[in-house]
């Protein structure tokens, strides 16, 4: 099992949710506003921020969806614009059920 964490820009949610929707047992996901930056900093009027808003995607899918929904995040999400996100792939070790007690890798 794998963690999809993915930082997108708020106005390619929509769509990317219609496409990851569309995939056969995709297991979900979880989105929730953050703001940061990465090397390009943007300076607009006359308050320098360095942060801007981004949607934080996290899917935890099995090894064999890790390609296909790695590979629709970085097609749909792409605005081909400097700031149009990141996408990381990390592993999971362990996960739990909170209601039923469940443990194990899946």
């Amino acid at each position: 099992m794998k963690e999809i964490r993915a930082y997108i820009e708020p106005f390619m949610l929509s769509k990317l949710t219609q496409t990851l929707l569309e995939i056969p047992d995709f297991p979900g996901m979880s989105v929730s506003d953050c703001q940061g930056f990465g090397r390009v900093k943007l300076i607009t009027g006359r308050d320098f921020t360095p942060y801007v808003p981004k949607k934080r995607i996290e899917i935890f899918a099995p090894d064999n969806l890790v390609e296909c929904i790695f590979n629709e995040v970085m097609t749909v999400a792409n605005t081909h614009q400097h700031g149009a996100g990141k996408v990381y792939v990390l592993d999971v070790n362990e996960s739990g059920r909170i209601s039923t007690g469940e443990r194990g890798s899946e």
